[in-house]
């Protein structure tokens, strides 16, 4: 049996792997490994967590972190980095951080052994940052930054590239030493419905600067995945002229059996579940006959699978989100993990 990595570059190749690859954003969502895929960076580019305040990134943007979202954050809204009126001069607000005298190989390699990654079994995705619609959004919220856009688009510009060039100065100084399987983009530019801008701005403003890391693996002959929720199918044609070969996290609200017929292997759909409002009730029983069951959790899975993975071209990888210390929503995710790991095994024979 094909090793999980080899399987998951297997569909990144563009051909049918021996089983459907099992892909997850990291250890959570109930799935227990063999992982097919860890992302990488380096560390210092990650937000600090204080235990005392609230977590801050590295150019200043205030997080607030929920239980209720496990432990995910937003950018604080009570006093954002980048006033809209200071746009024109961001360089008072925004500071680019100097990380001229970092350890880059300690840095990384010290990384690699703490999240004790076997390189044989799992497949190294290195991301170094650059989600730049979410950096300007993060800086300014989503009004000033949409505004911004539109009424100051040459001071938008200025402030990108500055933070391009900072991202892709480093991504040059640490790919060589992570060695990557994978070169990880991302950019969180739409929501459920739509996306946040149009495809032309996103190709005016943003696809540039996701196109120099998008060049740093053509330059090697490495995959490259774009991670991006909501509906997003609108600018698969822009990721597709950066030599994107795997998209998630593929979310239902995009036409995907579409999206498949159209690309065929060439654009591997990383996703393809979500949790309806059926599969949020609480489980079934004699005071809730309503809820959801075990089965339709196992069948929901089998759906995905039956729709998007004949002849390759897809990865399961989704999860139920909920609150921390939720063990309902834990035992969900073990279900669901579960049928995926037994339905992928004999998927193609």
């Amino acid at each position: 049996m094909l090793s999980a990595k080899d399987n998951y570059l297997m569909a990144l190749r563009g051909e049918q792997p021996e089983y459907v690859p099992l892909y997850s954003f990291g250890p959570m969502m109930g799935f227990p490994g063999p992982f097919s895929n860890a992302m990488v960076g380096p560390p210092v580019l990650m937000p600090q967590f204080n235990p005392e305040n609230p977590p801050v990134d590295l150019f200043g943007v205030r997080y607030i972190t929920t239980e209720s979202a496990g432990g995910g954050g937003m950018p604080a809204n009570d006093s954002f980095l980048l006033p809209l009126e200071g746009i024109s001069h961001w360089g008072d607000y925004v500071k680019i951080p100097d990380f001229s005298g970092e350890d880059w190989q300690a840095m990384c390699e010290n990384q690699i052994a703490d999240m004790g990654i076997d390189r044989a079994e799992t497949a190294i995705t290195m991301n170094c940052g650059g989600g730049y619609f979410m950096a300007l959004t993060s800086m300014m919220g989503f009004e000033a930054g949409l505004t911004a856009l539109y009424e100051y688009p040459d001071d938008v510009k200025d402030l990108l590239e500055a933070l391009s060039t900072f991202y892709i100065d480093i991504a040059y100084k640490v790919v060589d030493i992570y060695q990557p399987d994978i070169i990880g983009l991302g950019d969180d530019i739409a929501a459920w419905h739509a996306p946040f801008c149009s495809p032309d701005m996103f190709r005016e403003f943003f696809m540039p600067h996701h196109d120099k890391m998008a060049k740093i693996a053509r330059d090697r002959g490495l995959p490259m995945d774009m991670h991006c929720c909501g509906r997003t199918e609108d600018n698969i044609p822009a990721y597709r002229d950066m030599g994107i070969q795997g998209w998630s996290a593929a979310q239902t609200c995009n036409d995907l059996a579409g999206i498949k017929a159209k690309y065929g292997n060439s654009l591997v759909i990383m996703g393809g579940w979500d949790a309806t409002p059926h599969m949020m009730t609480p489980f079934a029983s004699a005071t809730n006959p309503g809820g959801v069951t075990e089965e339709e959790i196992r069948q929901s899975v089998r759906d995905a699978f039956d729709l998007l993975a004949p002849g390759g071209g897809y990865v399961w990888a989704a999860g139920f989100l909920s609150y921390t210390g939720d063990e309902e929503g834990m035992r969900k995710n073990e279900i669901l993990q579960d049928e995926a790991r037994t339905y992928s095994a004999n998927f193609y024979k």
